[in-house]
């Protein structure tokens, strides 16, 4: 059909006249139709892949968020430890039993009496 030529023509009215007006109307609200719902399209895709990049990112600053905190709750965990340790020694430097035996140990004090024998741990320097 396609390779015969069109002979039939068509007639020049005012009715066919509007009619190929109201078909070209028509495509042309089709085209845009067709236009703005691409455009749609490609603004929610964009959309879509902005808001997926985001979420992918605050995902990751999260976890590296958590990390820093579970690594500083593990020093908090030790600082309080030392906290309480360097509280009982000071505890235990207010106690004037405590500190003769420090004296006694490290300085070498000895009680009336008493002869104090140093033992190297290490071998002699000569």
């Amino acid at each position: 059909m396609s390779s015969r030529k069109k002979t039939v023509a068509q007639i020049d009215s005012s009715y066919m006249n509007q009619y190929n007006a109201h078909v070209e109307r028509q495509k042309r609200k089709k085209q845009r139709l067709v236009r703005r719902l691409v455009l749609f399209s490609v603004i929610v895709m964009l959309a879509i892949g902005s808001m997926t990049t985001y979420h992918f990112k605050q995902r990751a600053l999260k976890e590296e968020k958590i990390k820093q905190y579970e690594q500083l709750e593990l020093e908090l965990a030790t600082l309080k430890k030392e906290e309480s340790n360097l509280k009982e020694e000071i505890e235990l430097l207010n106690d004037d039993e405590y500190i003769l035996e420090i004296a006694r140990t490290n300085y070498f004090f000895s009680k009336k009496g008493e002869i104090i024998f140093n033992n190297p741990d290490k071998d002699p320097s000569y």
